[in-house]
């Protein structure tokens, strides 16, 4: 069985709320492990590289400024298929319409156009694992 690493970024809002041994635990419950685990406050110069796909989109500017509201919790986490797991496990990126049982269905909030306050980030493919995790944890 293969084993792969993710980025999980546990946003603001979910730091804020509370949320983060809430997360957790339905990670590890999934079975996955924690492989790395710190409380960020990222700069501009960091999100830039991290969201650099985004950059001159509509949503990129409010998205920085968000992930720069307040601290984060980012995450080095692995197992089998995790990629496709966590994001299966955070649901859809609108809270209102993520299913329930997921991550972003159960504990999100709908904040109106502000759906970057959905709780999580997970890396998209193993391309974007290896890039997201040399910019959070070098």
């Amino acid at each position: 069985m293969a084993t792969e690493e993710t980025l999980v970024l546990i946003k603001p809002d979910g730091v804020a709320r509370g949320l983060t041994g809430a997360i957790l635990a339905r990670v590890e419950a999934k079975g996955y492990s924690l492989v790395d685990l710190r409380l960020v406050e990222p700069d501009r110069a960091r999100l830039e590289q991290h969201y650099a796909e985004h950059a001159g989109k509509p949503f990129y500017e409010p998205l920085v400024e968000f992930m720069m509201s307040g601290p984060s919790v980012a995450i080095r986490l692995a197992g089998n298929r995790v990629i496709e797991g966590f994001r299966s496990l955070a649901g859809t990126t609108d809270p209102t319409t993520a299913a329930p049982g997921t991550i972003r269905g159960d504990l999100g909030r709908d904040w109106g156009l502000k759906v970057q306050q959905n709780l999580v980030h997970g890396s998209d493919s193993p391309e974007s694992a290896v890039r997201e995790l040399q910019i959070w944890f070098g």
